[in-house]
């Protein structure tokens, strides 16, 4: 089970939300407006089981995420569901990784500090004796223009879902 956010751990003014996690339940977000950008020359990679909880991280998810290792491991990886995400575009993620296929798409992430960064994922799923037993996701710097048109196509989704987009207009 997710922790909610902790606000010792977000500097600067901050909004609060409460996502309803799939198969999660609800947890308590404390988001701003602070972007970390991404690290030129970096991947970010990790595995998880076939529920989403994070088996492996490497050192660039733990300096990116801002949460120690420890935290990490054995969390589910809605750990760093922002809630500028549409819930569709993590519904193909899963219908994709589930049914054997390689998935694509740019995602926001949300820091334990409540700040938020961006990353092109591609996950993979890790097949043994025919079965999905994982996944593996590998991140990596996306473009900026690609990023504008995903924040377009987002806040259009989050509409359709009733929700409100709250991110900035970039």
């Amino acid at each position: 089970m997710l922790k909610d956010m902790q606000p010792e751990f977000v500097t600067g003014p901050y909004r609060q939300y409460t996502l309803n996690l799939y198969g999660v339940g609800p947890r308590k977000l404390l988001v701003t407006d602070d972007e970390v950008p991404y690290p030129d020359g970096k991947l970010i990679v990790s595995r998880t089981d076939t529920r989403g909880i994070i088996t492996h991280c490497n050192q660039s998810f733990v300096d990116m995420s801002g949460y120690t290792r420890e935290e990490l491991l054995g969390a589910e990886h809605s750990i760093l569901r922002h809630p500028d995400m549409p819930a569709v575009a993590f519904k193909g993620l899963w219908d994709d990784v589930e049914a054997g296929k390689i998935w694509h798409g740019y995602v926001k992430n949300l820091r334990k500090d409540g700040k938020f960064y961006w990353v092109y994922a591609t996950v993979i799923p890790n097949v043994r004796d025919g079965k999905v037993v994982g996944y593996t996701s590998v991140r990596r710097k996306p473009s900026r223009s690609k990023i504008r048109a995903a924040i377009e196509l987002y806040k259009q989704l989050k509409q359709q879902e009733g929700s409100r987009w709250e991110g900035p207009e970039e």
